[in-house]
């Protein structure tokens, strides 16, 4: 029988909170008829919905990256303040939608103020650079008493927002992106502006752009190039990455955690090479900015894509299979909380979203919320190793043969308390597990697993993929067991 150990003693480091953030972008219905849609039934005066800000905190977001993603490279910010009426509408480059600015900087800090969420603030640095992210940084944390800062007191802000953390733009190695560069011509523009925008605000926190995924032809060296020029002055680099099942092979997407994992590793080692290289005493953390589910095979491609106003895009229905990775990957996330300080699921509402919308109508969970709820919800301050001896392993055509079992553990000191999070990987072989505890007993199992893997959740069915409470967890004589359906998620807490 596998044999899970956990230990309050062996610890892999504390969890920053802004692990557990996500991403609004100016793309589909994320923005538009998502969080904000003055007229419907739950609008408040600002516009926002609020069925979906109370979705937002029960999902326990924690920071908001915004305003993009590819849509940031070509995005005017003065576009999207002051007098609504007076904004302009523009055809957006990166998703060949009409944006009409209705939406911008100030409305975005208010409601993440309702929602209650750090905002992570991402420049452009496709057509525009530094006097554009100077101006931006200035307009949101420089008090009033010059040109910008006197521009956002008159659009009714006279305090400071104090934006904290910023990304240097977006995925730039990325030949989709406007004004994609090579590592050596983003190194130096990340570079001239990290200095210039640290003179605004030294206070802040920078992120530079990493790879845009582990298969990028130019991943390591892109961060390698990236970071000799600007170790000193950025904090975070970022990583992005997207899975879903190819060809059937359902055995490597549920062991998808496995790639997330060895480029985690990797940033991880180059960026310490830079490190050594430098004989610096800094560390370099890592910024894990877009992730998740995404069914990239059929999607057509922003050329594919005909002008229009706003309209669904991207707008994946999660699976229980897709609920299942998604708790794996925070699994992941947390198994390197020493290094991964923000992480951001891609993103929060509609385009591949946790939660869906109906223009003018309702607003639900979709599967993949409620793994990432209840992490959120219930992860300690402190993340521990585990360990699982005697587990049986699964073969998967992308990553060879793998532990079936995935997991970790997290401790709150105060209370005492121990939160196991778990995934079997196995497709056909449930698993009973042991976990030697000493004298905690059980407070909660619950999992998410069903006979119909591909079950979805719908606006008419919205609770048809939920957790349930497992019965017959138990300790005995020290030792807690569980039995673990196949392809399952499952968190665990001891008290």
């Amino acid at each position: 029988m596998p044999r899970l150990v956990v230990d309050p003693a062996f610890v892999v480091g504390a969890v920053d909170r802004r692990l557990f953030g996500s991403f609004v972008e100016h793309m589909g219905r994320c923005v538009y008829t998502g969080i904000y849609e003055p007229g419907h039934p739950t609008a408040d005066p600002d516009g926002f919905r609020g069925d979906v800000l109370d979705l937002v905190r029960e999902l326990g977001v924690t920071a908001v990256r915004y305003p993009g993603g590819n849509f940031v490279s070509n995005y005017d910010w003065e576009d999207g303040v002051g007098p609504k009426d007076q904004r302009p509408r523009k055809l957006d480059l990166a998703w060949r939608a009409i944006e009409p600015n209705q939406f911008g900087t100030d409305e975005f800090m208010a409601w993440s103020t309702k929602a209650g969420v750090e905002p992570v603030w991402a420049v452009n640095l496709g057509t525009r650079g530094i006097k554009e992210a100077v101006e931006l940084l200035s307009y949101t944390n420089l008090p009033g008493g010059t040109e910008l800062p006197d521009r956002r007191v008159a659009n009714g802000q006279e305090a400071p927002y104090g934006i904290k953390v910023w990304c240097l733009g977006n995925e730039m190695d990325g030949p989709w992106q406007i004004g994609h560069k090579t590592a050596e011509e983003y190194a130096r523009l990340a570079e001239e502006t990290a200095n210039a925008m640290r003179r605004v605000d030294p206070d802040i926190e920078l992120v530079a752009c990493g790879s845009s995924n582990s298969r990028m032809p130019t991943f390591g060296e892109w961060e390698r190039v990236v970071l000799e020029r600007t170790y000193d002055l950025v904090d975070h680099i970022s990583l992005h990455a997207y899975y879903e099942p190819h060809d059937g092979d359902h055995a490597s997407f549920l062991a998808a955690a496995e790639d997330m994992d060895r480029m985690i590793s990797s940033v991880i080692a180059t960026t310490d090479h830079v490190k050594a290289l430098k004989r610096s005493t800094k560390e370099i953390t890592l910024s894990f900015d877009e992730w998740n589910v995404w069914r990239q095979q059929d999607f057509p491609g922003e050329l594919g894509l005909g002008i229009r106003e706003v309209s669904p895009l991207i707008e994946d229905t999660y699976t229980v299979d897709d609920a299942v990775v998604v708790g794996s990957l925070l699994i992941t996330l947390l198994r390197h909380a020493d290094r991964v300080k923000i992480a951001c699921l891609a993103q929060l509402v509609n385009v591949i979203g946790p939660i869906k919308t109906e223009p003018g109508g309702r607003a639900w969970r979709q599967s993949i919320f409620h793994p990432f709820a209840l992490t959120a919800q219930y992860a300690g301050p402190t993340v521990l190793q585990t360990a699982i001896s005697d587990g049986p392993s699964v073969d998967t055509a992308a990553f060879g043969r793998v532990p079936a079992l995935w997991s970790t553990a997290t401790y709150d000191e105060k209370t005492g308390e121990i939160a196991i999070f778990v995934v079997n990987r196995s497709e056909t072989d449930k698993l009973d597990l042991e976990i030697p505890v000493g004298g905690l007993r059980v407070a909660q199992h619950l999992a998410l697993y069903d006979d119909d893997r591909v079950a979805v959740n719908t606006a008419d069915d919205p609770d048809r993929v939920v957790p349930r409470v497992i019965e017959g967890t138990e300790i005995v004589d020290g030792v807690c067991t569980a039995t673990l359906p196949p392809a399952s998620w499952h968190l665990i807490r001891l008290t």
